[in-house]
């Protein structure tokens, strides 16, 4: 049995609600009246000053994050009562995990308080048990726009929302109610969830707005202080993951079946050996389906997809905004322009190679994670013989391959019979650079 014993001068972890020393119980107000060192928000210092005691000293973290470990190890050392004064429940998205982080558990005493998103449930009576948390609480991200990539701020978000059916959203002034609701515009979400803000709990100036629709609150304002709650109105839609039918996707016309056909894509996913987190590259994308599946296949991870035609980028763009995915990026451009911005990933799909594959292939392996994998689809022997004798040359780099030939046939109506009719081969060359030693499959 594991027994953890309580360090005899803690540094008390407090949560405030913005009613200050009416939010707080005898055993918190305590700690507080007591305290050598006070360290806070400028805000929360300020509500809760008539309550430190004379010659308390009060460090102020904004923008000092990284300084409050050593002002809460100066303290202790100095045998000086210590309070850190957060908001709402230090353990949800709060500081209480980065102390822990840097000092110890058994250095904190966390004395949580409701945290601001359980009373705007409250307020409006929604249920938040199996709710999504998510904290956009950051520096300004900017507008969302589709197809972003994971270093946008509202990133996870966007990603929630295609998982979760309810959401509890804690914002900044700049990530704001009225840009989230441009976010679920912009994804075309707008008709599936309403909105509730509540604004300035716990204080006279309190106001709750609920069941907002997104093309309202896209033209609203909010108070600085908030939180956003969302839920689904629609049912949660239930694509299919994996091997959809090429009738699926929009495709070039007239010259219809410019797209990796069903049953090539199919072996060439499974080879790609994606994960749920998978970086995946879509090198020549074409219509966009062997990535646009990835997406679905790899809903923790993200796709790079790149395609130099203008019309088959547009298409691969309809096909995008149709599939439902956020994790998505498409771009129009020749590789390997470009790719010195993406990172580096688990797996590569190459589709098209613009008569540059024998510097592509090496370029992709040199930035392949170990372990990682490239696939390529090819039609001509030229291009067959080009990509193994490029994979040859790496073989002393810890490159291993090797080719599958697939040639399906599929069915169709002769008169009142059915006959066979072949598909075009494709020879599927698959790559995988070498794991580390000692690193799990």
């Amino acid at each position: 049995m594991n027994i953890s014993l309580q360090d005899p001068n803690p540094c008390r972890v407090i949560g405030v609600l913005d009613d200050g020393a009416a939010s707080l119980g005898p055993t918190a107000l305590a700690y507080l009246r007591s305290a050598d060192v006070v360290i806070g928000g400028a805000r929360t210092l300020a509500l809760l000053a008539r309550e430190l005691k004379a010659g308390a000293v009060c460090h102020d973290l904004t923008g000092r994050l990284k300084d409050v470990p050593a002002w809460v190890r100066a303290a202790r050392a100095d045998h000086l009562a210590c309070v850190v004064l957060a908001t709402g429940d230090p353990l949800c998205h709060g500081i209480a995990p980065y102390l822990a982080q840097h000092l110890c558990v058994q250095a904190l005493d966390i004395l949580p308080n409701l945290s601001t998103l359980q009373l705007a449930c409250a307020r409006i009576g929604l249920a938040w048990q199996d709710a999504r948390i998510v904290s956009v609480h950051a520096r300004d991200a900017g507008e969302w726009r589709r197809g972003a990539t994971p270093d946008h701020g509202l990133y996870a978000l966007a990603q929630a929302l295609r998982a979760h059916s309810r959401l509890l959203v804690l914002t900044s002034p700049d990530n704001s109610p009225d840009r989230i609701a441009r976010l679920l515009l912009a994804e075309g979400l707008g008709d599936d969830f309403l909105m509730a803000v509540a604004e300035n709990l716990l204080q006279p100036e309190e106001r709750v707005l609920a069941e907002l629709g997104m093309r309202e609150a896209a033209d609203m304002r909010f108070a600085a202080l908030n939180v956003v709650l969302l839920w689904r109105v629609t049912p949660a839609p239930r694509p299919v993951r994996f091997g959809l039918a090429d009738a699926g996707f929009v495709q070039r016309q007239p010259d219809k079946g410019l797209i990796t056909k069903q049953e090539v894509r199919a072996v060439s996913l499974a080879r790609l050996q994606l994960r749920d987190d998978s970086v995946v590259w879509d090198i020549g994308a074409g219509s966009g389906s062997v990535g646009l599946e990835a997406a679905r296949l790899c809903p923790l991870g993200h796709v790079y997809a790149i395609e130099k035609n203008e019309a088959d980028h547009a298409i691969a763009g309809q096909n995008h905004a149709a599939f439902g995915v956020g994790n998505y990026s498409l771009y129009h451009g020749k590789a390997p322009d470009g790719l010195d911005a993406w990172p580096d990933p688990d797996a590569v799909f190459i589709g098209g190679s613009g008569g540059e594959l024998a510097a592509l292939v090496a370029g992709i392996v040199a930035r392949l994670r170990p372990g990682g994998t490239l696939v390529m689809n090819f039609v001509t022997l030229e291009n067959l013989a080009t990509a193994t004798a490029a994979l040859q040359e790496l073989e002393v780099h810890g490159v291993s391959w090797d080719v599958v030939q697939l040639q399906a046939a599929r069915s169709k109506p002769i008169l009142h019979m059915h006959r066979m009719a072949a598909e075009n081969p494709v020879w599927i060359v698959c790559a995988q650079r070498a794991r580390r030693a000692g690193s799990a499959a």
